[in-house]
């Protein structure tokens, strides 16, 4: 059975279709060409610009984002494109060229939590999708960086969201004496470029959040991205409330710091989810990432 099944989705802009796939395509983050040149760590783009009627290519995680020429019609060469997608993608060839490990400049910072056995520890980009949590190391064998924690005796459970993780401890060590060597080992794994949770785990977590949730993300990831990717930024759904009914999200590229993120949270997120899903909408609050 092939990994990646593309399926075409057309976009509200006439000259833009997403080609969305069954696996992950960009796990680490997304990417936006607008010509051959800027594609240069891409193969994927730099073999989607050698067809004359692409005009941009957006990757993200779950789809590719295909702007056209006027020169074609997408009824026209949809079918060839996506049969392409295809067969590149389950070839296993690399589809973008990460920059090395010694070039991020990856920070992890520690914050204290209300409960004195656990520590939070803050790294400046994304770490996982979404939240996972595991209570001990067979829960874990489907995320590395868990699993190397776990290899620490004062290690109890660990919990993670988008861009941290919280590790709670056995009273057999104290914080003042392990902290330096959990944060580094944080710094390590995400410079590495490894991810923390396998693909197969990060797609159930998709296929188990609740139908708000779920709909606040494809909302997001279909209507939101795109509009923010030109534009050089990127906003992550990474969780919704259900008491609250409270959206959060994380600002990411251009976004993060943006005088204008909060327009365009109020404006344009938190006014569209509230169009769709009415009062299962409260707010939409964000952290920079």
């Amino acid at each position: 059975m092939k990994k990646h099944n593309i399926t075409i989705v057309p976009t509200k802009h006439p000259s833009i279709v997403k080609f969305e796939s069954t696996g992950f395509i960009s796990p680490n983050k997304n990417y936006e060409f607008n010509n051959i040149d800027e594609a240069v760590n891409s193969p994927l783009a730099k073999q989607l610009f050698f067809l004359p009627f692409v005009k941009a290519v957006y990757l993200s995680s779950t789809f590719i984002g295909i702007q056209k020429f006027d020169m074609v019609e997408w009824e026209d060469v949809q079918e060839e494109v996506k049969e392409q997608l295809e067969d590149y993608l389950n070839s296993g060839e690399i589809v973008v060229v990460e920059e090395s490990a010694a070039k991020q400049a990856i920070t992890v910072y520690i914050e204290n939590t209300p409960n004195p056995a656990t520590m939070k520890f803050v790294a400046n980009k994304p770490i996982v999708p979404s939240v996972f949590e595991y209570k001990n190391i067979d829960e874990a064998k489907e995320a590395p960086l868990a699993k190397e924690l776990f290899m620490l005796p004062y290690v109890k459970e660990i919990f993670m969201d988008v861009n941290y993780v919280s590790i709670t401890k056995y009273d057999i060590a104290n914080w003042e004496d392990v902290t330096t060597e959990l944060r580094e080992l944080i710094r390590a794994f995400i410079a590495s470029g490894k991810q923390a949770v396998e693909e197969a785990a990060q797609l159930r977590a998709v296929d188990q959040m609740d139908d708000i949730s779920r709909q606040i993300f494809d909302i997001i990831d279909k209507e939101v991205k795109p509009a923010v990717a030109s534009d050089g930024g990127n906003i992550v759904f990474s969780n919704y409330d259900t008491d609250t009914k409270v959206v959060s999200v994380i600002l990411q590229g251009a976004c993060s710091g943006c005088p204008s993120s909060t327009i365009t949270l109020k404006n344009g997120i938190e006014g569209m989810l509230k169009n769709i899903l009415g009062d299962q909408i409260s707010e939409v609050v964000a952290i920079n990432g």
